[in-house]
């Protein structure tokens, strides 16, 4: 189940997630869809479905970051007509707006991507804190 556009994204996905935590929106905007359904299953635990309340939310959560690298560990993927996803983990360390240092990250994540007018559009992300460290209690 490979698809050679899939895989360029993937590796676009990359340079998303770096975007984004150094507080820059717009690529991880660029790779989502406008068209519902999307939704997103957040760190936090909150659930947002639509195209556009996803986006907003997904902007506002960039504007937190102040700064930081991040990685993504893909432990299988694929793709099959207009529907591909990736799975695995995003390890990140990241500055955040109100906070003094650095906050390591973990994530457990899957997304779902699906073609739209030929391009691979970003319609569902779940990711949560993988690791005792970071649950709350």
């Amino acid at each position: 189940m490979t698809d050679p556009s899939f895989d360029r994204l993937l590796q676009e996905r990359r340079r998303v997630a770096a975007a984004f935590v150094n507080g820059d929106p717009q690529p991880l905007r660029d790779i989502s869809s406008t068209a519902d359904p999307a939704t997103i299953l957040g760190p936090g635990g909150g659930a947002e479905q639509g195209a556009a309340r996803v986006l907003a939310v997904n902007e506002a959560a960039a504007r937190q970051f102040r700064g930081g690298t991040t990685d993504l560990e893909i432990l299988h993927s694929g793709a099959s007509g207009d529907l591909a996803y990736w799975t695995g983990f995003q390890n990140a360390t990241v500055r955040v707006a109100g906070q003094d240092q650095p906050v390591p990250m973990k994530l457990r994540v899957t997304e779902l991507f699906r073609r739209e007018a030929g391009e691979w559009k970003l319609v569902h992300r779940h990711a949560d804190p993988h690791g005792d460290a970071q649950r709350k209690h």
